[in-house]
């Protein structure tokens, strides 16, 4: 695994900070929450996806697609590294493009998520960079994204957001922080993301409570609405044996300003479907509208060892989503997650819009 070269050099960004704050003019709180818990103000006035029942896709797996399917070596599964040379700046613009073109294709909203899933201080500082580039990394990630969005602008509705990863290892709880440790470790990453045009922040492969909830505390207090996605085993629990109602129902019990939504990532839609229909007409599972799974069935401890791709079937992950969103109408962020790309999408797309 190459070490990655120090990140001395200025990217000579000039992001353009939204001063104007104001609220979501149709952010509620969710039946069943009082009045006293609210949603984080937006600096946007893009139409998030907890604000429309329109459907939404995002795009798939972007490290296995950039490791796997491209040949990419990526420290850590850090795709931010690439983008400090041209060849992997225009390798992950152009991945993004393509799944652009198919929410294009549907007329529908897309989720813009920055390639800075490895970009928090430890991560980058373990590759080589410095924590102090920090801003800068996740500055320039942001800008491809403006960039993208001014190509495909007049063509779809685009959200850009700022995409946050665990500390640590996304299928093992390992070291685990309080709410305060977590709040404090992420903020460096999202005051950054409070510096450019993003519309919103996404906690992806959280594993354990604590770190959700500290991240969901941050980006209230940088004044970004957030968003939580869980990762969950082949139990449909998450890696602490915790389920997804009791996490789902900590995190906005323990919040000022709830998350926008909640998601689950990172599992194949079998991992999770029980879990959720037992829970089918209680208040957490109309808190999640996003998935983002899995191609493969197979468990975190598979896929950790695994050194060839598992595609799995795109056609049954699809079918699998429809089932999904025909029991859970409030459904309508769709994307995909390791094993992923534009094929699976597609399927996806094609069969829950059919619902």
């Amino acid at each position: 695994m190459p070490k990655a070269s120090p990140c001395d050099d200025k990217f000579g960004l000039n992001s353009n900070r939204r001063d104007a704050s104001v609220a979501c003019p149709n952010a509620k709180p969710p039946n069943g929450y009082t009045q006293s818990k609210t949603f984080a103000m937006t600096k946007s006035k893009t139409n998030l996806p907890h604000e429309s029942a329109g459907l939404f896709l995002t795009d798939g797996g972007l490290e296995t697609t950039l490791v796997f399917l491209e040949g990419f070596e990526l420290p850590y599964f850090a795709a931010f590294d690439l983008l400090k040379v041209e060849k992997g700046y225009n390798a992950i613009k152009n991945y993004y493009r393509r799944y652009l073109k198919i929410a294009k294709d549907f007329k529908a909203g897309f989720v813009l998520e920055s390639p800075t899933w490895r970009a928090n201080p430890d991560w980058i500082e373990k590759i080589g960079y410095p924590k102090s580039a920090v801003s800068e990394i996740n500055k320039k990630a942001v800008q491809l994204l403006v960039d993208l969005k001014s190509e495909f602008e007049n063509d779809l509705n685009i959200i850009l957001s700022g995409c946050v990863g665990p500390r640590g290892d996304g299928y093992r709880p390992e070291n685990i922080m309080t709410v305060k440790e977590a709040q404090k470790y992420h903020s460096a990453q999202i005051e950054a993301f409070s510096h450019t045009s993003v519309d919103m922040i996404s906690a992806i492969t959280m594993n354990y409570v604590e770190e959700a909830v500290g991240i969901a505390r941050a980006a209230a207090a940088l004044n970004l609405p957030v968003v939580i996605s869980f990762t969950v085993e082949t139990n449909g629990k998450l890696p602490t044996g915790m389920s997804l109602k009791e996490a789902i129902e900590q995190v906005d019990e323990s919040v000022k300003e709830l998350p926008l939504y909640f998601m689950i990532n990172c599992a194949h839609p079998t991992h999770f479907k029980n879990e959720l229909q037992q829970g089918q007409n209680e208040q957490w599972t109309k808190r999640i509208k996003g998935i983002r799974a899995n191609a493969s069935c197979k468990s975190h401890a598979e896929l950790d060892e695994a050194t060839e791709l598992d595609r799995g079937n795109p056609k049954d992950l699809g079918n699998e989503h429809k089932r999904l969103k025909h029991t859970f109408s409030q459904l309508n962020v769709f994307g995909g997650c390791c094993g992923t790309d534009e094929e699976h999408v597609f399927e996806i797309a094609n069969q829950v819009q059919s619902v």
